[in-house]
């Protein structure tokens, strides 16, 4: 079986960040879409305001039409959305959260602009929602009870999962950034969180490699825990220096060994024969000029090729002769051969 990519619009940026503007020119929205098309990308990953921008200053009825004529765009190109997952961070009303905002106004509006991209989702004839928690926490402690703030997340939820039954959600977890406290930092807290709503089996996790090595954990192992609960409904590969800000670097340019193991177990475990996509989330380097923009996309699917091609090859009958002796050493070495050689 073939894996098949996503990427989202944002993959290829400006290049602004905190300490200085942006370096390149914008590119229009369908010829990234096209780009991406050439490029071998299957589906597109997309926000709500991606599809709809400007978003909450739109009427429903304007809302549809912006929508169907994406929709139009990707029929044009034989491209698919992934998912739609609501932009819940860069409003005012969620500054203090979002679903778990101190405010009822403002957790009102986070719940209504996420059926929003329900709504969105199914003129895209896409069914799954995505839920990035990126202000679900706190910068200071004692200004949230977090056993409220759990609740108001399973509340939140439930509420989508009840606007339409025939949608599934993921849960992107992350340790930190942009807020220093995260509710949900880690797979783990998602999944358990998950199994506290009214449809548990709609409810699973995305696993971006850069959030699992932010939180100290290794992404290959995380993907395995997903897997094992059948809850792995999307991933977001790509690479991270240490414990720095979310870097988004191409995957496999930073922790090699790291990403084989997790191009290994997507392989074992026959990932994406539900239909899911092998996502990557990756940014162009500050440094690349507009033409070269594209390159972090193309470089993390070839390394994911060359690597789903050692996984092809590991031998799995050597491993057990080295299991059978507990002489790790050897099987270590097998490994970092493995990946060495051509």
């Amino acid at each position: 079986m073939s894996f098949k990519f996503s990427v989202g619009p944002w993959n290829v940026s400006e290049g602004a960040d905190r300490f200085g503007p942006p370096v390149r020119k914008s590119i229009k929205f369908a010829e990234k879409l096209r780009n991406f098309k050439n490029m071998g990308i299957d589906a597109i990953q997309f926000h709500d305001d991606d599809v709809v921008p400007n978003i909450n200053e739109k009427s429903k009825k304007e809302i549809e039409k912006e929508a169907k004529e994406v929709k139009k765009i990707l029929d044009n190109l034989g491209l698919v959305a992934e998912f739609v997952a609501p932009r819940l961070w860069e409003d005012i009303r969620t500054v203090d959260g979002a679903f778990t905002s101190n405010s009822i106004e403002d957790r009102e509006y986070a719940i209504n602009r996420a059926k929003t991209s329900v709504d969105i989702a199914n003129i895209l004839n896409c069914k799954l929602i995505g839920l990035w928690y990126a202000r679900e926490g706190t910068y200071c402690y004692e200004s949230k009870n977090p056993i409220s703030g759990f609740d108001h997340l399973v509340i939140g939820l439930n509420e989508i999962l009840s606007y339409d039954e025939n949608i599934k959600i993921f849960i992107e977890a992350k340790p930190n950034e942009p807020i220093d406290r995260s509710f949900l930092p880690t797979i783990g807290h998602a999944l358990a969180l998950a199994n506290k709503t009214i449809s548990p089996n709609r409810v699973g996790v995305n696993l971006e490699t850069a959030h699992a090595i932010l939180a100290g954990l290794d992404p290959a192992t995380e993907i395995a825990f997903a897997l094992y609960f059948n809850k792995l409904f999307a991933v977001h590969l790509n690479d991270q220096n240490g414990l720095r800000y979310d870097q988004d670097k191409a995957f496999g340019a930073e922790n090699l060994r790291q990403a084989f193991n997790q191009v290994k177990v997507l392989v074992e475990n026959n990932y994406g024969k539900n239909g899911e996509f092998v996502g990557l989330d990756v940014q162009a380097m500050r440094t690349q000029k507009l033409d070269d923009s594209y390159k972090a996309i193309k470089n993390s699917i070839k390394v994911f090729k060359l690597l789903e091609e050692k996984a092809k090859k590991f031998d799995y009958n050597f491993q057990k002769e080295c299991i059978d002796k507990r002489d790790y050493e050897e099987l270590e070495i097998y490994v970092i051969e493995l990946l060495l050689n051509g």
